[in-house]
């Protein structure tokens, strides 16, 4: 793996196909689909499956990430599909927004510790009061499986580290669970995930 994380994941989506596929997440997908249409706030979005989803289903949408590759992939795919998203290439620390959104989608993103708290606390200042968080990400027992997600221990999660570093949520739905992930070739098999739907208080 390269040090900086520019260049490993400009390396990975510069990849010909869509390595995490091009359906959205499942789990985003079923909670956007009990929501009213809106803003969404989409960070380290990658290659932009549920950024299109979401536009194709009438949402205004807004996503980044630190990869060119990325953006190129999403726009991509956002032509194949015939809808328009907002997508910026910029890292997590320095993105600024004077909008404040409906609902952020944080779908497998996993922050080096040392910035995480601080970095979800930045986020979640772009988030109406009401608005949602939709998140999916890893646990730590996934170090036990083989079907993706990062190697580092401190970069996955748990429920605990969840309820401390995203204060100011209020949870509606917060869970452990074990599903089978279908997402490209990088996502696949049996994974162990948090899952949560958080309203800000």
């Amino acid at each position: 793996m390269k040090n900086n994380p520019t260049d490993f994941w400009n390396d990975r989506f510069g990849q010909e196909e869509f390595i995490y596929g091009t359906e959205p997440n499942q789990f985003f997908k079923e909670q956007l689909q009990k929501l009213q249409k809106g803003t969404l706030l989409l960070p380290a979005e990658g290659e932009g499956r549920n950024a299109v989803y979401a536009a194709a289903k009438g949402w205004n949408v807004t996503a980044f990430d630190m990869s060119v590759k990325a953006k190129e992939k999403a726009l991509q795919l956002a032509e194949l599909k015939a809808v328009d998203i907002t997508y910026e290439v910029i890292g997590v620390q320095e993105f600024q927004t004077d909008e404040k959104f409906d609902v952020i989608g944080l779908c497998y993103v996993h922050f080096p510790i040392a910035i995480r708290k601080k970095t979800h606390h930045h986020l979640l200042q772009f988030l109406k009061v009401g608005g949602q968080v939709v998140f999916e990400a890893f646990a730590k027992a996934q170090l036990e499986n083989d079907s993706g997600g990062p190697k580092n221990e401190a970069m996955l999660f748990s429920i605990d580290e969840i309820k401390q570093e995203l204060t100011g949520l209020e949870f509606k739905l917060l869970e452990e669970r074990t599903i089978e992930l279908s997402e490209g070739n990088y996502h696949k098999g049996k994974a162990q995930v948090i899952r949560f739907v958080g309203v800000k208080v």
